[in-house]
């Protein structure tokens, strides 16, 4: 984008940090529940893919192929019903991330979704994931509205 426009983070950084703090704790919860971190890369880049934020679409792809993810996975997580690439728990992951992404548009999390990703995680793996999508629906909020742009050179 060529219009610079005001970054909410560089204005109050302290509030940013907090946000960053919300991260790391569900990082460490997931770490402690047992979850894989390509699972949380996986959910937001679905996430990020739906909220239209190239910023951290960019990110989560190279964060997911960092921590053990293939191309093909990483490629294909848009089309991820269409597709045996993704465990049962995967799916019924990325379909809360998906619903709980559309709730201004469906206004609703339904029963089969809700019901598939707790029969698939733990009570506290449900919740790291419930979390790990309010997060990244924030940060992918925020990227959207200051147009980030891409790093030059990403590592």
């Amino acid at each position: 984008m060529t219009d610079t426009r005001l970054q909410p983070g560089d204005i109050l950084p302290k509030v940013e940090r907090h946000l960053i703090a919300l991260d790391s704790a569900v990082e460490r919860a997931a770490a402690d529940a047992g979850l894989a971190p390509t699972l949380l890369d996986l959910i937001k880049l679905r996430v990020s893919q739906l909220n239209g934020c190239s910023y951290c679409v960019d990110m989560h792809s190279r964060d997911a192929r960092k921590g053990g993810e293939s191309e093909r996975r990483v490629f294909l997580v848009a089309a991820w019903r269409e597709t045996e690439l993704y465990t049962e728990p995967e799916r019924a992951a990325l379909a809360l991330a998906e619903a709980m992404t559309r709730l201004p548009e469906f206004r609703d999390v339904p029963d089969d979704v809700y019901q598939q990703a707790t029969a698939a995680f733990t009570e506290q793996q449900f919740a790291v994931i419930a979390w790990a999508v309010t997060a990244i629906n924030a940060w992918n909020r925020l990227g959207v509205l200051g147009h980030m742009e891409l790093p030059d050179n990403p590592a």
